[in-house]
């Protein structure tokens, strides 16, 4: 069974829980450093699924 839960750490009460979590063996955190567009990017990224392209192209595309 796999549970969801946000939890935010800028409360004090869900910082203490957050590090009660870490502190038991059946229970696996996964965080994430960014939003899911930009994990997504990065994964896609690490793959080979991205391209390199010269800063002078990359500013036409956008101009």
């Amino acid at each position: 069974m796999e549970i969801k839960i946000k939890i935010d750490k800028r409360n004090k009460q869900a910082k203490g829980f957050y590090e009660y979590l870490k502190t038991l063996p059946f229970i696996e955190l996964e965080e994430t450093r960014y939003n899911k567009k930009t994990e997504k990017a990065i994964k896609e990224a690490k793959s080979g699924k991205a391209s390199k392209i010269s800063l002078a192209d990359f500013r036409k595309q956008i101009l």
